[in-house]
């Protein structure tokens, strides 16, 4: 496969895993597993908005791997940080989103950094900003999840 057929099923297999989040319940599971004051309308905003990140990345491969690469490092720290760690520090409690983490986000994610490499489009400092960038945007949603609890953002 491709680096850019990486990338495409990076975008395919994000949507199956939002699908998975949605049937167990990923809302109440994020407010008591991880504390965060999540609602439905932020996971659908959220993951739109990562559905359609990740198709322009795949659309970016030519000219900006790095898109790519951060799309797929998304994925890798959302399996383990996001669903793996807190199954563990849960003692096993089923995280919504950690079947098709660990059979689509792993496989997919080092897959993609695998080919990258082979294809000569992998270096040391393009794999660092890969995973800045996907931190970074792993981090948006969540820091944003907490900052509209601060007075100053509220609207009413």
């Amino acid at each position: 496969m491709t680096f850019q057929v990486w990338a495409w099923l990076a975008a395919i297999f994000y949507a199956l895993h939002v699908m998975e989040e949605h049937t167990f319940n990923w809302r109440d599971w994020a407010r008591g597993a991880l504390g965060l004051p999540a609602e439905w309308n932020d996971f659908y905003v959220t993951n739109a908005a990562v559905i359609v990140l990740g198709i322009i990345a795949a659309e970016l491969v030519p000219a900006l791997p790095v898109a790519p690469l951060a799309y797929a490092a998304l994925m890798l720290i959302n399996a383990v940080l996001f669903h793996f760690f807190p199954m563990i520090r849960a003692k096993g409690r089923f995280s919504p989103g950690a079947i098709t983490a660990a059979l689509l986000f792993l496989p997919v994610g080092i897959g993609e950094f695998l080919e990258a490499s082979r294809e000569g489009i992998l270096s040391r400092a393009v794999g660092i900003w890969a995973f800045i960038i996907g931190a970074v945007l792993m981090a948006f949603p969540i820091v944003m999840l907490r900052a509209k609890s601060f007075s100053y953002f509220r609207q009413t």
